[in-house]
Parts: structure tokens; sequence; C-alpha cells
């Protein structure tokens, strides 16, 4: 029931029902901060995992959309990005994404991030998402986060 969602999930179910997904976020009955934790709650395959991670590229802060099998490839990744890739700072992520490290989701934040998308993730028929909140999930698919997110794909590794 929408009402038992946090406020910020609300938003993050609101974004996605804006662009054509059907907004429902799944209430995990505990946090699942991590991609491994998100696959054993949900019964998947770790790599079926969207892990939101804020990164500075020079100094913009851009979101990768990365499968939860995979760590960013920083050197490589920046190259592919045509510039220097950095992690962003813990206040910098929670200030552009407004929403809990371990619960980011790839939408619902308060200004557009330029977004790129693991291409891996277009291995799995469908894919899980963070909800805007740790204990919160949606399911979808790696074309439908690209549209939705208006991300591009890349290889981050």
């Amino acid at each position: 029931m929408r009402r038992s969602l946090p406020p910020v999930a609300c938003r993050v179910a609101d974004t996605l029902i804006a662009r054509g997904h059907h907004g429902v976020i799944v209430t995990q009955p505990a946090p699942t901060p991590t991609a491994a934790d998100a696959a054993r709650a949900l019964g998947v395959d770790v790599g079926a995992i969207t892990k939101s991670l804020v990164f500075l590229l020079d100094d913009d802060p851009v979101l990768l959309l990365v499968s939860g099998a995979h760590q960013v490839d920083l050197g490589r990744t920046g190259e592919r990005l045509e510039g220097k890739l950095t992690r962003a700072p813990a206040a910098m992520v929670q200030e552009v994404t407004g929403q809990p490290i371990g619960g980011i989701a790839p939408v619902g934040h308060p200004t557009n991030l330029p977004t790129w998308v693991d291409n891996v993730l277009s291995t799995h028929r469908e894919v899980w998402a963070a909800g805007g909140h740790p204990n919160t999930v949606f399911r979808t698919s790696f074309r439908e986060l690209v549209r939705i997110t208006a991300g591009l794909p890349i290889d981050v590794d």
C-alpha cells in the first residue's frame, strides 16, 4: 500500500509513473543496503541488482547504474566518458539525489543527473533497483531502465 512507503519512495514511485513505468515499489521487511543483501532478499542473481552510484566526472556529478556483480573501473570508464571519474563525497551524493545512501534509486532526484547504464544489466530479463529508501526496490528491465533515466549504455569494467 502506497501510504506505507517512506515519502522519498513515494517521490520515486511518482517519477516512475510519470515516465511510463508501473511505479510499483516493493518494501522489504529489513533494509537491503547492498547489492548482495538485495539479491538474497529477492532470490535473484546479484548481477540483476542495479547499484545507483554517484561519481564526479571532472567536477560534475553523474549517475552510473551498475550491475551488482561489477565494480566500476574508474580509469577506463572515465576514458569512455572523456574525463576523470572519481567517487563523489557522501554529503554530495545525498544532496544531488535527495535519497539515503544504500537506497538510492535511479530516478526521483531533485536534479537531473547525466546517467549511464552498465551494459551487463542487459543480460538479465529483469533487474531490480532501489526505490529511494534502503528497504525499497522496484523491478524493471535494462531497456526500460535506459528509457526512464534517459541513460546511455556503457561498459564500466
